[in-house]
């Protein structure tokens, strides 16, 4: 998926050269290379596995606090989901942050990085201080935890959903033998 949100990225910046998705592939493999369609990629993998592991854990905490009994119970799993995600989007934003700057190559960020291109998650997390301080890693949080609330609810409570369907169906199996 890194180079589909590498397309996105570029794509949905202010001022965007790219009116069609080949001619930003076309720009990108020739100016770049290939290279720069997974430029962020191990940010991408650093920032999936502490968002996953906050995601879950506190989707379990929130559960034990809700629905103790674990009872297929909708409203506690769209609640616990929400404020799940809306917990691991905020605490990974300086992440997501980083791995923009990467994909993007905003031009604000390059004019104050030396080297030209910014590669690496050390780099992007140097260019990010360097052009906006702390306040820069958190920038989009609002528009990130509104994005993964609906999400995470809603993928919360299919599961569950589906988890107490199958439950139910195999016992009603196991009741009728």
């Amino acid at each position: 998926m890194n180079p589909a949100e590498v397309i996105k990225q570029r794509m949905q910046m202010y001022n965007s050269p790219y009116h069609r998705v080949t001619d930003c592939v076309r720009a990108v493999w020739q100016n770049e290379g290939a290279g720069a369609f997974y430029r962020s990629y191990t940010t991408q993998l650093t920032m999936n596995v502490p968002f996953q592991a906050i995601h879950f854990m506190t989707y379990e905490f929130l559960q034990e606090h809700f629905n103790p009994q674990r009872r297929y119970n909708p409203g506690s799993h769209v609640l616990s989901g929400a404020c799940a995600g809306a917990v691991a989007a905020a605490a990974t934003t300086p992440l997501d942050v980083c791995k923009t700057l990467l994909n993007t190559q905003e031009s604000l960020a390059l004019n104050s990085n030396i080297t030209g291109h910014i590669t690496g998650m050390a780099s992007a997390f140097r260019t990010v201080y360097q052009v906006g301080g702390v306040t820069a890693y958190f920038r989009g949080v609002q528009a990130r935890v509104i994005y993964q609330i609906p999400s995470t609810a809603i993928a919360w409570s299919v599961y569950e959903f589906f988890k107490y369907l199958i439950t139910k169906r195999q016992e009603e199996w196991r009741a009728s033998k």
